[in-house]
């Protein structure tokens, strides 16, 4: 049986776990392998192609030079693929991706890199001005999400570690409740409750941490459901956890009931305003009245907010914090008996590079209050620009209530291969599905003139094309299909993991 034929099976409809049974088995048969490698690759040919760009222009190195190159030659190497990336996301093209791209500000930081390149955090003897920037990040961020009247009204006492970016972020939190439900004699295994739209970090921790991820069905208006969050609290959860925006559809979830939720049944509730928390900070320079999601709602226990998205640092450097020393201290690993002496990791990598901390420092102080309160103000105002002219464009509508994150999708025409015909116009979008759609989230790249008013045009043009029975040659578009309507998980997690090998062949 072909594998294509295989996946409109009415069996795999109406029983995937057998059809995974089937398929693991089938792996296991020769010819069968074969045609499922066969179907594989000519799903994600047209991929391999888009992966290496450069196959005629930069020699590949399957093994090490047996004479390095010349440092120019090298360089001159580096300049042709970062001038053709470098076209297409300075133009505002691509959805999220790069916050700011300001060339000033780019040639700012790459002064800080100068400076700091060599430094590593995993020695504060040797480079005490790190321990300094990240204090200081983390004091910035926690005065920004309401460390301050969380003081005064509670008593909290906001404090956290600066990380790589909001995986670890989250991953971080999610191991600190573990630990701490540990320490207070509970038994596991243990599990976290979250909306259906929350972060696949989230999955990620709890297949790292061994907890169980309860994800909960969201709302008709893609918020979670406060009601159904409740029912699945248990004597083993530990924490609770929302988004402020969620990724996929860029709305807030009920932060303060949920944290109200989480605090009568004394578990932790985290924030995850990785995406958002540098924009919804400042959101009322643009006259948006955004509900409290951080520290000053006293069931807030964690939250985390990355530097290095709408902060405007580089990648890669987020921030963790805790409403108390008490509780952060669950993060931390120390090993006492290890023959290499005292051993301490604040966070999940031992050696760090410092040159991003002293970007991300350089940055918060650089922009100031004002610079964060414009940044929002621009962003804000051409997101709301977007959404209206996606609202305008027969055929397509707007998931929830959006601010700058805006999910679209269709009832009349395939959105996939909306997404593809947006592709071949030079945008890049977020694919998404449950339900399909696409979404753009604005960045600084956006708010320039002209970039929203292309955007729109395109868009329409790339509706009227999927209208069309659009042809050309197809490549995400079957791929996002695949993994939005196939009930058979393992079939596409199987994909994905080939894409990454993709990633890696030279």
């Amino acid at each position: 049986m072909k594998v294509e034929r295989l996946l409109e099976n009415p069996l795999v409809r109406r029983a995937p776990r057998v059809t995974e049974w089937l398929l693991s088995k089938l792996q296991k048969v020769p010819a069968a392998r074969r045609r499922i490698d066969e179907a594989f690759d000519a799903l994600l040919s047209p991929l391999r192609r888009e992966l290496r760009p450069y196959a005629q222009v930069v020699p590949t190195y399957d093994r090490l030079p047996d004479v390095g190159r010349r440092p120019d030659e090298v360089l001159a190497h580096l300049d042709e693929m970062a001038r053709r990336e470098t076209e297409r996301w300075s133009t505002g093209r691509v959805s999220g991706a790069v916050y700011h791209g300001g060339e000033a500000h780019a040639a700012f930081m790459t002064e800080v890199y100068r400076r700091f390149g060599q430094t590593n955090p995993l020695h504060p003897d040797v480079w005490p001005s790190l321990s300094k920037f990240e204090a200081e990040i983390v004091a910035m961020a926690a005065d920004m999400l309401g460390a301050d009247e969380a003081r005064r009204s509670h008593g909290a006492d906001v404090c956290g570690t600066v990380t790589s970016g909001g995986t670890e972020s989250i991953l971080l939190a999610m191991k600190t409740y573990r630990d701490r439900a540990l320490a207070q004699g509970r038994r596991g295994p243990f599990d976290i409750v979250v909306p259906a739209t929350a972060h696949a970090a989230f999955d990620k921790a709890g297949a790292y941490f061994g907890i169980r991820v309860k994800k909960i069905p969201v709302g008709p208006d893609f918020r979670a459901d406060p009601a159904a969050m409740a029912r699945a609290i248990t004597p083993r959860t530990i924490a609770m956890a929302a988004s402020a925006p969620s990724f996929p559809h860029g709305v807030i979830d009920p932060i303060e009931t949920l944290s109200n939720l989480a605090r009568a049944n004394e578990i932790g509730f985290h924030t995850d305003a990785c995406l958002g928390g540098f924009v919804l900070a400042f959101a009322d320079a643009a006259g948006v009245t955004v509900p409290p999601f951080d520290f000053r709602l006293p069931g807030v226990t964690s939250m985390s907010v990355d530097t290095h998205k709408y902060g405007y640092a580089p990648k890669g450097t987020s921030v963790v914090l805790y409403r108390d020393r008490a509780l952060r201290r669950h993060q931390y690993y120390v090993a006492t008996e290890w023959p290499g002496g005292l051993y301490f990791s604040p966070t999940l990598a031992g050696s760090r590079p410092g040159a991003p901390v002293a970007q991300c420092w350089a940055t918060m102080v650089r922009m100031g209050r004002e610079g964060y309160r414009a940044a929002a103000r621009s962003i804000l105002e051409t997101g709301r620009r977007i959404r209206e002219g996606i609202e305008a464009i027969d055929g397509l509508s707007v998931l929830g209530d959006p601010l700058w994150v805006i999910a679209f999708g269709s009832d009349e025409v395939d959105v996939y291969r909306v997404l593809e015909a947006m592709g071949r116009r030079g945008w890049s979008l977020n694919g998404l599905h449950h339900p399909p759609c696409v979404h753009l989230a604005v960045t600084l790249r956006h708010v320039r003139p002209g970039v929203a008013d292309a955007f729109l045009r395109d868009l329409r043009a790339s509706v009227e094309e999927a209208r069309r029975a659009p042809s050309g040659e197809e490549t995400l578009a079957p791929i996002y299909g695949m993994a939005a309507t196939v009930p058979t998980r393992g079939l596409v997690g199987e994909m994905l993991r080939r894409y990454v090998d993709l990633l890696y062949e030279p």
